[in-house]
């Protein structure tokens, strides 16, 4: 496997041979102080050129990065889709590498640059032949870390989890496993990511990074949160599956009372009380039941 070296080597080097491109600037973890590093990390790179038609015409200029094991075009695929995309701005390519590298590369011209720049406070420059670059600060993931909710939201996510879970009760008791697996995990767990996302918020002032979809919730949450929280997976046994929304219930509850506590929000009890018993009754209900209470 190539190192971070031998890649960002490359990756200039074939910047400064190509008149094209003009500029080169990095993004996403590689350059986020707070991530550890590993071998799986993507290089996010962007390269700011001319023109890109003469790039996309040319469907082996790429192969200079690498042999390639899977290569994904997004904006060929919206194209084939029938979305609009804007060729002339930009594209991108998603790169898997036989040595187990990825490039995420992003092509685009200077209006497009200029447009985008600045909003992601996880960028580095990395070339720039005709000082077109705007100066930023050094690299940091404020824009990435928990924001804190207001009262409304906290309304919406426990209200929407109580509310939801009596979809995946309804998917079970009709012996409908992929509807209740997918209302559990679009729903209840989306709803429940949030919780934990706050939770941990309150713990460090609102200045930490949980990951996307909660990647870092395990480096974060106590040991018996986190138990609790692996055990809201379940396989696709009916029983397992009621025994985890019941352990989704608690975490969230214990969770969702710490967060009103401290934000001084009102914690909705009875919604929670009443889903409670609804949910304990509809697991036991026959399934030639003719009616639900």
């Amino acid at each position: 496997m190539r190192s971070e070296k031998e890649m960002f080597d490359l990756i200039l080097k074939v910047a400064k041979e190509d008149e094209r491109i003009r500029a080169v600037y990095v993004n996403g973890s590689r350059t986020n102080p707070n991530v550890p590093k590993d071998i799986f990390q993507d290089y996010d790179i962007v390269y700011v050129v001319t023109e890109t038609i003469s790039f996309i015409e040319d469907e082996n200029w790429i192969n200079i990065f690498g042999d390639l094991l899977m290569l994904q075009e997004p904006d060929k695929m919206d194209k084939y889709l029938g979305i609009d995309s804007d060729f002339e701005c930009s594209y991108g390519y998603l790169m898997l590498f036989t040595d187990g590298n990825r490039i995420d590369l992003h092509i685009e011209t200077k209006d497009s640059m200029i447009k985008g720049y600045v909003s992601d406070k996880l960028t580095v420059p990395l070339l720039d032949k005709d000082n077109m670059l705007p100066i930023i600060p050094p690299p940091t993931d404020i824009n990435y870390q928990v924001k804190k909710p207001s009262g409304p939201m906290f309304v919406s996510c426990t209200n929407n989890f109580w509310w939801c879970l009596q979809n995946v009760a309804k998917g079970i008791w009709r012996d409908e496993l992929p509807y209740a697996k997918l209302m559990f995990e679009t729903t209840t767990r989306a709803s429940l990511d949030e919780m934990v996302s706050w939770w941990i918020g309150t713990r460090y002032n609102f200045q930490v990074s949980t990951g996307k979809m909660g990647k870092y919730f395990k480096n974060y949450l106590p040991e018996p949160y986190w138990e609790m929280y692996e055990n809201t997976y379940s396989d696709n046994n009916y029983e397992n599956f009621w025994n985890s929304i019941f352990i989704t219930c608690e975490l969230f509850r214990t969770l969702a009372e710490d967060v009103a506590d401290n934000l001084l929000f009102t914690y909705p009890i009875d919604d929670d009380k009443n889903m409670t018993k609804f949910l304990k009754h509809v697991r036991y209900l026959p399934s030639d039941a003719k009616e639900i209470l």
